[in-house]
């Protein structure tokens, strides 16, 4: 990865004042997923689709924040819930191949350079079992936030160091050939600031090898 260290420290710092906001909807994976499955929260952060997910799954989590993960393990505790959680970077993944029924990997891709990228799709792809899926959720170049200090093709570094990258569902397709791709669709949403409306612009999707 470019500036690994610098990612991680930035990184690092967002996690030691970055609210938890309870946690998020999972219903597109246990539409698709069957209970007891085992699964891996690519890019966990603190914890709010892990915790979730481990009342259905056996789950495993991981970031490279490790101030992430401890929050991650808190909440779980908090809640009576198990999950693993490991420290690591989507592109180097201390897993076995074939490890995981399903991925999910939720406003991560976003935040990788693109060589990173295809690292990561790679790595993702390494540790899934046959007929495996991966569902995903970027930002979109409609963005309210598209734009800013460009480090590569849509691609802007805030932070301290926190890259923000912005899909195109094309490139989507491409980063994922190597898959069966089941969905791949915008969601844009109005988001009100000081009296102006803004689009946010995400793009979510479900891949089967």
């Amino acid at each position: 990865m470019k500036d690994l260290s610098v990612c991680y420290r930035a990184w690092e710092e967002e996690y030691r004042h970055v609210s938890w906001g309870g946690p998020r909807p999972v219903s597109a994976v246990e539409k698709v997923l069957a209970p007891g499955s085992r699964l891996l929260d690519a890019g966990c952060g603190n914890g709010r689709y892990l915790l979730p997910l481990s009342k259905k799954y056996d789950a495993v989590g991981t970031d490279i924040s490790v101030n992430a993960l401890l929050r991650a393990r808190d909440y779980l505790e908090k809640s009576s819930q198990v999950a693993g959680c490991v420290a690591s970077s989507i592109t180097h993944l201390p897993f076995s191949d074939h490890s995981f029924d399903a991925v999910i990997c939720y406003g991560v891709l976003q935040h990788l350079f693109g060589n990173e990228r295809l690292l990561a799709v790679e790595e993702l792809t390494r540790v899934l079992r046959p007929h495996g899926s991966i569902f995903f959720e970027v930002f979109g170049t409609d963005d309210m936030r598209f734009g800013g200090d460009e480090v590569e093709k849509n691609t802007f570094r805030r932070k301290g160091g926190i890259i923000y990258h912005y899909f195109t569902e094309k490139e989507l397709e491409s980063l994922f050939a190597g898959f069966d791709i089941e969905e791949i669709r915008s969601v844009k949403t109005e988001k009100r600031f000081r009296g102006e409306l803004y689009t946010r612009h995400h793009i979510k999707g479900i891949v089967r090898l």
